[in-house]
């Protein structure tokens, strides 16, 4: 899905949703620039493999916040994590880098990757793209977690 079939789809799946046009962004740091309604629930989103390379994961933080991958890792007794390349991520979500978001789930047909929301946006909003760094999304977190398990993802909030 591209940016305004993704808006459709909202619409369609009756979720409420606001949308912040503006420049490309392809890092955090790009987007301290922009002036966001608000900043604060904006997300930044990591796309990790195993190193077998047959488990995906996203983990999404708040944006300012640091993910200790090893600490993750063992919490949640995976094996060796890394970087997915950005193959991968064309691949599996549609995405290129810069425009990695949950909402790139919803191309991920074979629900290959297990989703991971820290559950500080829990019962909060959340700020993400939708599948193009041109615009920021706002809406209910547990409404992003309820689209995305209705697709067929496995998706969790945890404590990262």
């Amino acid at each position: 899905m591209n940016k305004a079939e993704i808006y459709k789809y909202l619409s369609e799946q009756n979720i409420d949703y606001e949308v912040t046009e503006h420049e490309a962004v392809f890092n955090m740091e790009e987007l301290n620039s922009i002036e966001l309604p608000y900043p604060e629930w904006d997300a930044k989103n990591l796309f990790i493999r195993d190193d077998k390379k047959q488990n995906y994961y996203l983990i999404t933080v708040k944006g300012d916040k640091r993910v200790d991958i090893k600490e993750f890792r063992r919490k949640h007794g995976l094996r060796a994590l890394s970087f997915a390349s950005a193959e991968d991520l064309l691949t599996i979500m549609g995405l290129t880098p810069g425009s990695v978001t949950p909402l790139g789930l919803l191309n991920d047909e074979e629900q290959k990757v297990h989703f991971y929301l820290d559950e500080e946006f829990n019962e909060n909003k959340i700020g993400i793209h939708p599948n193009d760094n041109t615009a920021t999304i706002w809406m209910k977190a547990d409404d992003l977690m309820e689209l995305l398990k209705k697709h067929g993802n496995n998706a969790e909030y945890t404590e990262i």
